[in-house]
């Protein structure tokens, strides 16, 4: 499986690259060459849209939920992340250090696996736009929920 994090320093490649190898999953390295099964784009990325148009195919694209226009193009699927309504994983509550992360809908990893409708929590981060890509990066390569819960992701 090939993936790619399109991101601004917000250190989501390293933590899904380091969660992957703790959790015994190791994928590809990021750089092929065809299309990609994963393309991640952080909160900080996709505030620049312009930059992805290079990026050429891929079957999943992650991103988040408010960004707007065709950014990428020839994408099998999307999924989105963030705080609106109509986010496939998103926060459904912040409590005593730990935020609960949503996955609304039913998503398809990169395997073709199902992840059903659930919430789990993480320690809190810093940056929950940032924790909500690494999660779901995790998710649609594969992790089971059940081992996210309660980690810190950043």
């Amino acid at each position: 499986m090939e993936f790619q994090i399109l991101e601004r320093d917000e250190e989501i490649d390293r933590a899904v690259r380091g969660k992957l190898r703790a959790l015994h999953m190791e994928r590809g390295n990021g750089e092929a060459k065809g299309p990609r099964d994963l393309l991640v784009v952080s909160p900080r990325a996709a505030e620049r849209p312009g930059e992805l148009s290079g990026v050429g195919r891929c079957r999943i694209l992650l991103l988040p939920g408010w960004m707007r226009g065709p950014a990428v193009p020839h994408v099998a699927s999307a999924v989105s992340y963030g705080n609106g309504p109509r986010d496939s994983i998103t926060v459904s509550s912040r409590e005593a250090g730990r935020l609960w992360v949503a996955v609304q809908r039913d998503l398809v990893t990169v395997e073709g696996r199902v992840v059903e409708q659930q919430e789990f929590s993480l320690l809190a981060p810093g940056d929950e736009g940032a924790a909500l890509a690494v999660a779901g990066a995790l998710l649609l390569l594969g992790a089971p929920p059940d081992r996210l819960e309660g980690q810190r992701l950043l």
